[in-house]
Formats: structure tokens, sequence, C-alpha cells
């Protein structure tokens, strides 16, 4: 597929391992699986095989535009809404574009992918003497289901569980594959892979339980995870709820609200959200920093300051002590309302009770709301403590900050030795960017040419 010598992959660096290596890029170039390709003393064992069947979708899933180019690939720009594959499938046959979790994926690539990793998985198997486990056949579950290949899945996990005593597919294994098919936006599947468990002699735990329900509700599907939720709030239920689940739907009704730009249904979230806060209390969970944030992130961004500032009085009193994510939402509110001296005010209390260190989310919003109302000399005070404490604003940041001085005819506050620290470090992240950006040939796979 590429026959040049000289080409070696993008990414190949950070594996330790010769071997796999040597594997990643025969299945790039197409090669075949042989003997003579490999060392016949090496000795297979889990780590290596396991390393190459996660290495796969990064190589041949990962879209050449757009998301696929985030460092996180599980992010996406839109809300994630359940997918429809027959859907997909007849625009792509049109040529049409598809959006979501798979805008940009070339077909092409991803059958290619699936193909060598399917025959890795049984030459490893056959001809280098490796007896597959839990976990090499959890990765391979997960490496079709990221192809979105639901058919091949199935099978492959049927003929996996007749091996042996059945001990190849766990509970651990069904639950990383319904969180990898409800990040791909196969919510419906998820909910089928959970309903097999009993098929495959696996009985699900309250990982197994939390991760349905937070695929459920990140696609909104809120009305089937609460019947989870009764299911596990029945006396003598073998997994009953915890703090975490009680977190899922806080985090995810606040979430939501904001999503729809409906202030019926944000005044309708909120209160669910507020209503299942009461009811955790009532049952006994104690909440933890992460259920106390997203709902003050929740109340501060739909304008509920009052209940907002309540819930921090909270938790202080129950000793959850807040820290900079708590603060940083009031932060955001006040400097949204041009409450800049309240802004300020929290900003000082973080640092005064010593409740977290202050970040670029920290001081940019401030420096935003200084720069919008004319005080342009104390937002460059606010960008000297962000770069005296190790901090590189962002460009936007900087300019705005210039242009306000300059406006105001400040610009002789201007230190050298900040402005050169600040273009220096802004310079050194865009060539850093633009390094970690993959080149991509006419086929679309990432390649770096070297000399021999």
């Amino acid at each position: 597929m590429l026959p040049a010598k000289t080409q070696v992959y993008h990414h190949l660096h950070h594996h330790r391992s010769p071997v796999v290596k040597q594997v990643l890029a025969v299945l790039l170039r197409d090669g075949p699986f042989d003997a003579a390709t490999f060392s016949a003393s090496f000795q297979w064992s889990t780590q290596p095989v396991s390393d190459i069947l996660r290495s796969i979708p990064t190589f041949f899933f990962t879209p050449t535009r757009s998301i696929g180019r985030q460092p996180n690939h599980n992010r996406h720009r839109a809300p994630l809404k359940q997918r429809d594959l027959r859907q997909e499938s007849v625009k792509l046959q049109n040529c049409s574009l598809v959006l979501g979790p798979v805008a940009h994926r070339d077909p092409t690539r991803v059958n290619h992918g699936v193909l060598k990793s399917t025959q890795f998985f049984y030459w490893v198997e056959s001809h280098g003497g490796f007896t597959h486990n839990e976990m090499t056949v959890r990765e391979m579950a997960i490496v079709l289901a990221k192809a979105n290949k639901l058919y091949e899945l199935w099978n492959f996990l049927r003929e996996m569980s007749r091996r042996g005593d059945g001990g190849l597919i766990t509970t651990m294994s069904i639950t990383c594959l319904i969180k990898c098919l409800g990040e791909e936006g196969l919510v419906n599947e998820a909910m089928q892979a959970f309903y097999r468990m009993k098929q495959f002699h696996c009985k699900p735990d309250v990982y197994a339980y939390n991760t349905v329900i937070l695929a459920l509700c990140r696609v909104g599907f809120f009305v089937k995870a609460k019947s989870l939720l009764q299911q596990m709030e029945l006396p003598g239920f073998r997994c009953p709820p915890d703090t975490y689940t009680y977190t899922i739907f806080i985090s995810s009704y606040c979430k939501y609200a904001l999503q729809t730009g409906c202030r019926k249904a944000i005044r309708r979230r909120l209160w669910e959200a507020n209503h299942c806060f009461r009811l955790m209390l009532f049952k006994g969970f104690v909440p933890d920093i992460v259920t106390y944030n997203s709902l003050i992130d929740g109340c501060c961004k739909t304008n509920r300051i009052e209940r907002a500032l309540v819930l921090l009085e909270d938790m202080i009193k129950r000793g959850c002590l807040p820290n900079r994510v708590t603060y940083d939402s009031f932060i955001r509110y006040y400097s949204v309302v041009n409450e800049i001296d309240k802004a300020i005010e929290m900003l000082r209390r973080m640092q005064g009770m010593n409740h977290g260190t202050p970040t670029t989310s920290s001081y940019t919003p401030i420096i935003h709301a200084l720069c919008e109302v004319g005080r342009a000399t104390e937002a460059w005070e606010f960008l000297v403590l962000l770069v005296n404490g190790g901090l590189i604003p962002r460009e936007y940041t900087y300019k705005l900050v210039l242009d306000a001085l300059n406006c105001n005819g400040n610009s002789n506050l201007l230190d050298e030795g900040i402005r050169r620290k600040i273009e220096d470090g802004i310079l050194g992240r865009y060539r850093q960017r633009m390094k970690a950006k993959p080149f991509m040939n006419r086929k679309g796979y990432v390649l770096v040419i070297e000399d021999q």
C-alpha cells in the first residue's frame, strides 16, 4: 500500500517495543504476516499484542480533518446524538457529508484497519504461539466497536465466549464495550450489550450500570436512564446506586439544559438536577466535589447565582473543600454580568483560603471583562500576574490587552521583558501545535519522511 522504504509512520516513536513498531508498519503497508517478518526468538505477550490492537483506531479510524485532529478523539463539537448507521451508509453512498463522531472518516481505511487487525489477532495465535486472554479479546472487541462493525462484534463475542471455560468475556470487558459504544453515539447498541451480559454469563455491577446510564444521559435519554436508576433503588437489589450514579444525572441535567437553548427546558432540567441532589441527600449519600461543581456550574450558567452561593456554603459546611473549578464558575458568571469586583473577590478568596491555584481559565474572564469596561491598566496587571505564575495567555487575550492599552494611551506601561516572554510562549505553543499535526499522504495515511 505504501511501498517506499523511507516512510516511517507518525506516533510510532512512543512505542518502546520494536516489535510493536514493526507490526504497525506491516499493518499500514498492507504487508503479509509471516515468520520472516519478525524475530523468531520473540515471545509474544499480552502487552505488545494489546498495544498493537489499541493503536489500530488511531491509525485507521481517526479522521484526517475536523474533530479527528483534536488531541482528544472522543470530544465532539456538537451535542452527541443517537446515530442511525443505515442512514449514514446511505449518505456515504450518495457522497453526502456525515456529521458526528464519524465526520470525514474514510470507510476504506476503516475496512482495511478491521481486516488487518482481525488477521493479526488470529495470526498471533496460530503462528506466534500466543494464547489470547481477557485483555486482548477486550481490545479486539473495542476495535470492532470503534469501527461500527456491530454484526462482526457480536459474532466475535459469541466465538470468544465458547472458548475454554468462557473466561475471555468478563463484566469488565462488556462494561468497556458499553463505554466505547456510548462515546461513538451508538447508545441503543450499548443498551443491547448491557442486556446481553446474561448471554455471556456476566453479572452487571454498579460500574456497568453507571456506564450505561452515562451513555443514555449523554444523548438525552433520561427516561430510560431513570428506569435503570429505579431498578437499582429497589429494596435488596444487588447493585444499589452510589454517589457517582446521582452525580451522572446531576451533571447531565445541567449540561443538557444548556444545550437545548429553550428557557422552559432549562428550568425543567435545572429543577430535576436540584431535585436529584436533594434526593441524594435524603437517601444518605454524601456529595463529592464533582457533584457540587456540576450543580454550581449549571446554576451559574443559568443565572441562578443565589442557589450557587448556597451550594458553596453548604459544601464548606459538609467538609467538602471547593477547588479551582468551583471558583472558576463564579468568576465566569461575575465577569459576564460585569460585576468584575466580585469576580476579583472570588479570585482573591480562592488564593487566600488556599482552595486552588489560579490558571489561565481563572484570569482570562477577568482580563476580558476589564478590557470591555475600559480598565486596561488593571487588565495588564492581571496579565502580568498570569505570566509571573508561569502561565502563557492566549494570543487573543494578549492582543485584546494591547489594543485596550493603546486606546487609553497607556502603552508606556508595557514591559519589554513581559512582552518578550508572552510572545515567545505564544510562538512556542504555535510551533508545538504545528509539529503535532501529522502529515497526510494522498491516501490519508499519517507518515513522516526520514533519511535512511
